[in-house]
């Protein structure tokens, strides 16, 4: 079994120019992020047909980001990895995109964000990649941070791989310092394969936490994402990466004032080597 990448090297270094390309370009990983986002917006809990300003922490190449453009959510990215941050501008990412170190804090203003998601992100805190990093400490000062960048009615949810029980411990341990409510919610927790983690996080007090999947199959990660897929489809909205749903991502960035390429008839053509 390969190890964990957070075993390897810090984030920073791990994830190189190469590493970077291709983690974007796989398509199991972008699978699995896709339907991993899409579960931390279910337990967000956000307001139905209201767009929200999201903070995605550990933001990678801007994959899950995509998944909060498509539910019709604006972003803002921090990596600390600055060739995955070079990928999501190639990519022409629409969330604003922050070099950091969550273990530093998370660099926004108070109330800032209406929700936060983070997906195979905290678990790297856990690391203490130099002399002065001390993995305790920079988990409370992370969730401190955020705790004060959030509206106090948002949620935070994260998706994480935990080595064992006291990681867990000292995640919600941590979180609860720092001012959140809430707890580890389990999905598929019987399942080796299918198992996942997501520490889900309240400002506004607390609250029941959210129903774990894993009782029914067709409560599948898989199936739900297929069933979205395919509304959103019905819904006449254009398939991903086709030219109809470029062009309409271009006009999206020209209404938010961003640069972006012209159209042309090259526009949506697959080429070699391209994402």
């Amino acid at each position: 079994m390969s190890k964990r990448p957070e075993h390897q090297a810090p984030p920073e270094i791990f994830y190189n120019e190469d590493e970077a390309r291709k983690y974007t370009q796989n398509t199991r990983i972008i699978d699995i992020q896709a339907q991993m986002t899409e579960r931390c917006l279910e337990l967000l809990l956000l307001p139905e047909d209201t767009s929200c300003l999201l903070l995605d922490i550990g933001c990678g190449s801007g994959l899950s980001g995509a998944v909060l453009e498509e539910s019709g959510h604006m972003w803002i990215g921090m990596d600390i990895a600055p060739a995955m941050l070079e990928v999501a501008l190639e990519r022409e990412a629409e969330g604003d995109l922050v070099l950091s170190d969550m273990g530093e804090g998370v660099p926004f203003r108070a109330g800032s964000f209406d929700g936060a998601v983070s997906v195979s992100a905290i678990q790297w805190l856990f690391n203490a990649d130099k002399k002065s990093h001390k993995p305790v400490k920079r988990i409370y000062n992370f969730f401190s941070t955020l705790y004060a960048a959030l509206s106090r009615s948002a949620r935070a949810v994260f998706q994480f791989y935990p080595e064992n029980e006291s990681q867990l411990e000292l995640l919600t341990s941590q979180a609860m310092k720092a001012g959140f409510y809430g707890g580890v919610v389990v999905d598929y927790p019987n399942s080796a394969k299918a198992k996942k983690f997501f520490l889900v996080l309240m400002t506004g007090g607390a609250a029941p936490l959210p129903q774990a999947l894993g009782t029914e199959e067709s409560d599948s990660l898989q199936v739900k994402y297929a069933k979205r897929e395919a509304s959103k489809n019905a819904r006449g909205k254009p398939l991903k990466n086709s030219r109809a749903w470029i062009i309409e991502k271009k006009e999206r960035r020209r209404k938010q004032g961003k640069e972006t390429k012209p159209d042309t008839k090259f526009t949506g053509r697959k080429r070699a080597g391209r994402f």
